[in-house]
């Protein structure tokens, strides 16, 4: 799935959840229906999910935030991760689903390895399985997971996810599905790990947001530690304006900019050793999906 992911060189695909919620009348909204800060519309996902599907978007990701940390102010997608991806993968047909990121160290490793396997043999292959460490201060306490260990769980989560199984069961005992084909897996930043190893261990990187310079830096380290052939992944928090020549202005984690505009900071971003980047909408103005299909006849 990673030379799907990659095929031509450079590809596009979208962050779950599909809605403008953080643009000013999508914050109005959003407080007159009486949803939480960061807490997305989610009446129009599937429409929107295979919407992607069918204009040609090369990946659908969605992030792992398990509780709502109003301190945080963001909900991602609402749903369960694994639960999600089963839903999506019955609703689509090509585009990959990928995950930015599991957070390994919270979650039981056995119902991991099965819910990824799970996914896997749903979606015929389509997982892109990114892992993370997490970021959220008051996740640990209440999973009552011990944080000072988390690199270490880390590592031992990754082993049993590449072996599909733990040394320690008895003979004979396996785990169901049986993956048709190995399923990749990312990192989103560092995991508590050292460059070295995660590029010697993971399949691809997500990367955060940044300008083509700041990937360009991120994408040689990548390079360095892990090789040619391994992909460097990240995002955009696009707000895509109507005015085609609408010149690019840069906010936390992405820009304001004309679809030209947009065309010209994607090729930067391919030069600078970017494989793939997700598009990022909450902060989008007009209507997704009629952004979505400008981006689909201009830009992909």
């Amino acid at each position: 799935m990673l030379e799907q992911l990659t095929r031509g060189g450079f590809s596009i695909g979208l962050e779950l959840p599909l809605d403008n919620d953080w643009s000013p009348a999508g914050e109005r909204t959003r407080s007159a229906a009486g949803r939480l800060p960061g807490e997305p519309d989610m009446q129009q996902h599937a429409k929107l999910a295979m919407l992607a599907d069918r204009l040609g978007f090369r990946a659908l990701w969605v992030r792992d935030v398990p509780l709502y940390d109003p301190s945080f102010g963001d909900a991602a997608q609402v749903f369960e991760t694994f639960s999600y991806l089963g839903y999506l993968a019955g609703i689509t047909q090509n585009i990959l689903l990928g995950t930015a990121a599991v957070v390994l160290p919270l979650r039981e490793p056995v119902l991991t390895m099965k819910s990824a396997a799970t996914v896997q043999q749903l979606s015929k292959g389509r997982l892109l399985l990114g892992t993370a460490s997490g970021d959220r201060p008051i996740e640990y306490p209440i999973f009552q997971r011990d944080f000072e260990t988390r690199g270490a769980e880390f590592r031992r989560q990754i082993a049993m996810l590449r072996e599909g199984h733990d040394s320690t069961w008895p003979p004979g005992v396996r785990l169901l599905p049986r993956a048709s084909q190995p399923i990749p897996l990312l990192v989103a930043g560092l995991a508590q790990q050292t460059p070295e190893w995660v590029g010697a261990h993971m399949d691809g990187w997500l990367a955060y947001p940044g300008t083509p310079e700041d990937h360009a830096r991120r994408a040689a380290l990548w390079r360095e530690v892990a090789g040619e052939d391994k992909p460097y992944i990240s995002f955009i928090h696009l707000d895509l304006l109507e005015d085609p020549d609408a010149p690019l202005r840069r906010h936390r984690f992405g820009a304001s900019v004309g679809r030209n505009g947009l065309i010209s900071e994607l090729q930067a971003m391919k030069q600078a050793g970017v494989h793939h980047i997700g598009l990022h909408l909450r902060r989008n103005q007009r209507p997704l999906a009629e952004t979505m299909e400008e981006i689909a006849a201009y830009v992909l």
